[in-house]
């Protein structure tokens, strides 16, 4: 552990004026959580095949105002991006997100698509990200904090581009969950589960669309030949 958890931890016992729990009394809770118990999972999602998932997850990525583009190789991304920027009268270009699983896209095809790779800033209006998984019961997308996916990236920037592979697309958020136990690298600072653009109904309890992150989300969808 950490010593900055530790100390966290520290305080808050101090807290409920009570000291660390060891021995027999703790053993029960270190078992909770290595068991990593599935919640009530919806049968929506389990009940289908893959591709009755991906199917599923478009469906329910649509119905929260998000846009998804399919194409079927990572050649066809830069022109998909290129296409949607274009057709909503914005700039063709956007901040990259440093994140390897991006490299095997043909940018360098677009050169009019003015790309800069790093963090977002506030001056950015488009940025293009990868993700960990979708997650078809709600069309979700889950997305890893770390040096090569900054999380300001998703949130910065006016218009939210996400590259997804067909075969990151999982049932349930549980299943996303084991995925990244599966990984053995330890848990990111933050995982982030963005459904939709940004929305708000505080102001006469009427949608509006980014209120506290992008207004668009666009979700290219790479099918890899299927």
């Amino acid at each position: 552990m950490s010593d900055g958890r530790s100390q966290t931890l520290a305080a808050i016992r101090r807290s409920l004026k009570r000291g660390e729990i060891a021995g027999a009394a703790a053993a029960p809770l270190e078992a909770r959580l290595k068991d990593h118990r599935r919640n009530l999972i919806p049968a929506r999602a389990t009940s289908l095949d893959h591709l009755g998932q991906v199917a599923l997850f478009v469906k329910m990525a649509e119905g929260v105002q998000a846009s998804v583009a399919r194409v079927s190789t990572a050649a066809d991304v830069p022109g998909e991006i290129a296409q949607y920027l274009a057709a909503l009268n914005l700039p063709a270009k956007a901040v990259l997100a440093p994140d390897p699983s991006l490299d095997d896209i043909p940018w360098q095809d677009r050169p009019l698509l003015d790309l800069h790779k790093g963090r977002a800033e506030d001056g950015d209006g488009a940025g293009i990200t990868a993700c960990f998984a979708g997650i078809a019961e709600t069309g979700t997308l889950m997305l890893l904090s770390g040096p090569e996916s900054p999380t300001r990236n998703n949130f910065l920037p006016d218009t939210h581009i996400v590259i997804l592979r067909d075969k990151q697309i999982l049932a349930a958020y549980e299943d996303g969950w084991d995925a990244l136990r599966a990984k053995n690298t330890g848990m990111p600072r933050t995982v982030n589960f963005i459904t939709g653009p940004s929305r708000t109904a505080d102001i006469e309890q009427r949608i509006e669309l980014g209120a506290h992150g992008p207004r668009r989300l666009h979700i290219v969808l790479i099918d890899d030949g299927k």
